[in-house]
């Protein structure tokens, strides 16, 4: 038997729920309700846009209604949990507002995800269905949610998207407009859980970070606001939609929530994004760092794209290199915005009126007044101005808990609530953060969190490795790749591609594979007998230091 939603949920105290709704951050109602009086007032506006496929906000209204029609007549009930593994297509804003009309609980997956990932999601959340695109770049995603629902005795339907087969459920149906009259539906309360984001971790796969109606919905109108969104914005949602970042950083619920326009792409490559940049008139849209640098890099190549229209690009995910920052608005014409958010909560964004050193070398600051931050030193003592120290939050849009993860919230949070991120930072006299790093055992990929403990795991399923230790190396591109430091058994032989053919086999994502592989005698340790993760790391920044990090 499924177990209730709210089994596992750590909610926020009375007193601070109290102070946050009369502060007026919490507006007590749901995400679906305050969508829902915006699209009465912008009826005839344009609200999203995949291609040919154009809706109104009137149009979307009912689209999504209907929608949450036909997951209620499948049996679906509030509560209930749908794994979402879409691309960016209209399907997926379409499917997430019935969501969040129902009361159906959506857990937001990447495209990059597969049977690891998915596998463990599911059986986290106990989630009854799944939502895939068919095929998706050379893929089956059909087939590997067939299988998972065959192993699954929670997993009662399949979705698809695209092209439906073997008995699945066509969500091109599930979608399409009303016929009829609109469904009766109840109202989820501003408290009830809205979704479930995704968060890496030293623990390994990810965590499900539960989300509320109305702290995700303050989460999107306070970084729309931030953003300078309004009623004239054309966001281009390049990154993936199931991401914080471009979900609700404002994203695409902040532009829905301002009554702007959604413009959905499949990739941020250069080509494509300056093309619909032109055609849309796109105002805002956000990239991670790698992302950034090749359209600057196009645009220096002579791309002749019209992007007159785009005034504010948000770059997050990583932080981006100063030097890197400083050429975007001469190349690209327009305000950066460096975004420094995590999926757990807190946002830190440089104001659009910022001076331009604040904006290329620092990292923001909080983005409400409710946001509390702290950094302190690893006995967990306040650091002095402009002193590094791990960064520790709360607030009004950072939950107090992971869902289901007593254990990880042990060490994740304390017991008044802050929440430790893992990040080292320092504070400007002016109150910006710099972010220096993390303390955590995490690759950070272009914005993809890289677990070094899920790395591990399966190069010891590889039955050469004897022992391994995965670290990030750095890379002018992405910020970290993945370097495997691995020994091997008597006799054995190993090399890159294999080793990655073999992972693969197992089922991660591509993101998670190593780019490097580094065959050695032995793998340092410390005094206690721990791997010395710190020694490796120094190791492979050498040879970056060298350049002599072509991946092998």
């Amino acid at each position: 038997m499924v177990r209730p939603i709210t089994d596992g949920f750590v909610p926020w105290s009375q007193e601070e729920s109290e102070r946050y709704r009369r502060a007026g951050w919490w507006a007590g109602r749901s995400l679906g309700d305050e969508l829902w009086d915006v699209a009465a007032n912008r009826a005839e506006h344009p609200a999203l846009v995949d291609g040919d496929i154009r809706l109104t906000y009137a149009e979307l209204a009912a689209r999504s209604d209907a929608a949450a029609g036909r997951l209620l007549d499948l049996g679906l009930e509030p509560g209930d949990r749908l794994l979402v593994q879409l691309p960016n297509t209209w399907h997926f804003v379409v499917l997430s507002l019935a969501c969040l009309r129902t009361g159906v609980v959506p857990i937001m997956a990447l495209p990059a995800h597969r049977e690891l990932e998915l596998a463990h999601l599911a059986q986290l959340s106990e989630a009854r269905g799944i939502a895939v695109p068919s095929v998706w770049r050379g893929f089956d995603h059909q087939a590997l949610a067939g299988k998972l629902a065959d192993a699954l005795p929670d997993l009662e339907h399949v979705l698809v998207a695209g092209g439906a087969r073997d008995g699945s459920i066509d969500l091109d149906v599930v979608c399409a407009g009303p016929e009829g009259r609109p469904p009766e539906l109840a109202s989820p309360s501003g408290g009830d859980i809205a979704l479930f984001l995704l968060s890496g971790g030293t623990t390994g796969l990810p965590k499900l970070i539960s989300r509320t109606h109305q702290d995700y919905a303050y989460n999107a109108r306070c970084s729309a606001v931030t953003s300078g969104m309004s009623g004239d914005t054309v966001y281009l949602a390049a990154l993936p939609a199931s991401h914080n970042f471009a979900l609700a950083c404002p994203g695409v619920l902040g532009t829905l929530l301002s009554g702007g326009t959604v413009v959905m792409l499949a990739s941020p490559e250069p080509a494509g994004a300056f093309a619909t940049i032109a055609r849309e008139h796109v105002t805002h849209t956000a990239v991670v760092p790698a992302v950034a640098q090749r359209w600057m890099e196009r645009r220096e190549q002579g791309a002749g794209d019209d992007l007159s229209s785009l005034e504010v690009l948000q770059v997050g995910g990583a932080r981006i290199a100063d030097e890197l920052a400083r050429r975007v608005t001469p190349l690209l014409g327009c305000t950066l915005q460096q975004v420094f958010g995590m999926a757990e909560g807190l946002i830190n964004m440089t104001r659009l009126d910022d001076p331009p050193d604040v904006i290329c070398s620092t990292q923001g600051r909080p983005m409400s007044p409710g946001d509390e931050v702290r950094l302190v030193d690893i006995e967990g003592r306040g650091v002095g101005p402009d002193e590094s120290g791990l960064l520790l939050t709360r607030g009004p849009y950072t939950p107090r808990g992971y869902y289901r993860a007593e254990e990880q919230n042990a060490r994740a949070f304390t017991p008044e609530g802050w929440y430790r991120s893992g990040d080292v930072c320092r504070t400007t006299p002016e109150g910006n953060l710099v972010v220096e790093g993390r303390d955590k055992d995490i690759i950070n990929r272009g914005g993809e969190k890289v677990s070094a403990e899920v790395v591990e795991n399966l190069a010891y399923q590889v039955a050469d490795v004897r022992e391994a230790a995965a670290v990030a190396m750095p890379d002018p591109v992405l910020g970290e790749r993945v370097c495997l430091y691995a020994v091997l058994r008597p006799g054995a032989s190993l090399d890159l591609t294999s080793l990655r053919a073999r992972m693969t086999e197992a089922g991660v994502a591509a993101y998670m594979l190593p780019e490097r592989l580094e065959l050695c005698d032995e793998i340092p340790k410390t005094q206690v007998g721990k791997i010395d993760k710190k020694a490796l790391r120094e190791r492979v920044a050498r040879l970056a230091a060298a350049g002599e990090l072509s991946a092998h």
